[in-house]
């Protein structure tokens, strides 16, 4: 079994985000870049289905500029097999996104493909379920425990009232969520390995997909301070001011 893991190059989570003084977006000038944690994940939860032997090969995917080569690296350098970089300068948004990977799903024909849930820069947690609904395949979201047999998924997923579990059959879209797995430590010889690996580059017009915006960003700005925190003699005071003041109740 094939599986596909689309990968994003995000600015790196231990970095504080920096707005545009123009307000138009984030600053990444000279900013340092990594894979998108959950894709990571992702990344990971594929390499065990291998060494299960559920999965046979692993394949990366990212879309976006030259330098996502980087982040295709690093997947390959946890363990996947080869990767495809879809190059473009235009800002991808997750329909675009979902439209590429679509294409390359029916290209590719992958058993199962498992995306991270969203990614940390615009926490849009859309291109899964969206690629599930072009492809038409079932999915599972914010999955937490995945078991794979018999052309079947067993996918444990974290919902508001605690874990459900559903079982859908392959192919399939899973997303993943935080506590699926740990991600390993990429060791240096896997880094000069992953350099040797194959990596595809295509363009989106070699596809066949539109990827121009659909939405337009006006404004990008800082959340405003937190105001310092007060004590208040009693309990009628507190209601007082969570009523009258930051009107809550």
């Amino acid at each position: 079994m094939k599986v596909l893991v689309p990968v994003k190059r995000v600015v790196d989570y231990n970095v504080k985000v920096r707005v545009k003084s123009d307000g138009t977006g984030v600053d990444i000038a000279n900013v340092k870049m990594s894979m998108n944690p959950f894709d990571e994940i992702a990344v990971e939860e594929a390499m065990r289905l291998k060494e299960k032997g559920v999965a046979t090969e692993v394949v990366a995917v990212s879309c976006g500029v030259a330098q996502c080569q980087e982040t295709l690296r690093t997947a390959m350098a946890i363990g996947a097999d080869r990767a495809i970089l879809v190059e473009t300068g235009e800002e991808l948004q997750p329909l675009a996104v979902a439209k590429l990977l679509k294409a390359l799903v029916d290209k590719e024909q992958p058993g199962l493909v498992i995306v991270g849930k969203q990614a940390i820069d615009d926490d849009c947690n859309q291109t899964g379920q969206m690629l599930a609904a072009l492809a038409g395949l079932p999915q599972a979201t914010f999955a937490s425990k995945v078991e794979v047999a018999d052309g079947a998924a067993s996918v444990t997923r974290e919902v508001d009232g605690g874990l459900e579990r559903l079982r859908i059959k392959l192919p399939a879209v899973v997303t993943t969520d935080l506590r699926l797995n740990e991600p390993r430590y990429v060791t240096l010889p896997n880094i000069m390995k992953a350099k040797k690996k194959p990596l595809e580059v295509v363009k989106p017009a070699d596809l066949g997909v539109d990827v121009a915006p659909r939405l337009k960003t006006l404004k990008v700005a800082e959340p405003p301070k937190r105001g310092a925190g007060i004590k208040v003699p009693d309990v009628a005071t507190l209601v007082d001011k969570l009523k009258n003041e930051a009107k809550v109740i």
